[in-house]
């Protein structure tokens, strides 16, 4: 007989709900072992890109007295545009990857009318400069040699053609041609 069945009804329930609450308490307290334990354990996270990327040179063609569709043209749909400032585009980037600074790149458009008036925002990197920065976060691995030397290739033996095997001998069977003869 189970020591439960002989415990009374009321102590029974007591006696679960204690254990209830132990196996929380529990579970709780291993919340946060799991929190330190990320310390040591890196879970993969994705690169967010978010927005336009402007680089120096788009800027450096920007001119006074251009069209709204020129620099739509130049620069590509703005990020951000408001019904409250129809004269000026937002152009904002973000790029959060592990293990780097998120980089931030704003640019904000002023238009009079049609015309391009003014621009400022932050100093955006070349292209080359914003190519090179994916490139730094790699981690390259020692390639190892794919050549074989003269003194590894001596340790077997050649080759000769009597020592590969031989094709079957070709039965007495003809078999019609896989195509069809010309007309």
């Amino acid at each position: 007989m189970p020591m439960s069945a002989l415990l009374h009804p009321g102590v029974r329930r007591s006696f679960s709900l204690a254990t209830a609450t132990v196996v929380a308490l529990v579970a709780l307290a291993g919340c946060s072992v799991w929190d330190g334990a990320t310390k040591f354990v890196d879970p993969y996270k994705t690169d967010v890109v978010q927005g336009n990327f402007v680089s120096k040179e788009q800027v450096d063609t920007l001119q006074a007295g251009m069209s709204r569709l020129q620099v739509r043209d130049i620069l590509g749909t703005p990020l951000l545009t408001s019904i409250f400032h129809g004269d000026r585009w937002d152009y904002v980037f973000t790029l959060e990857r592990r293990k780097v600074e998120t980089q931030k790149y704003r640019l904000t458009v002023y238009f009079k009318g049609d015309a391009l008036d003014r621009f400022e925002g932050d100093t955006m990197p070349t292209e080359a400069e914003f190519v090179s920065n994916f490139d730094a976060v790699r981690t390259v691995s020692k390639v190892p040699v794919l050549e074989a030397s003269e003194e590894t290739l001596s340790k077997f033996p050649a080759s000769t053609s009597s020592s590969l095997p031989q094709p079957a001998p070709v039965s007495g069977k003809s078999y019609p041609p896989l195509e069809s003869p010309a007309l």
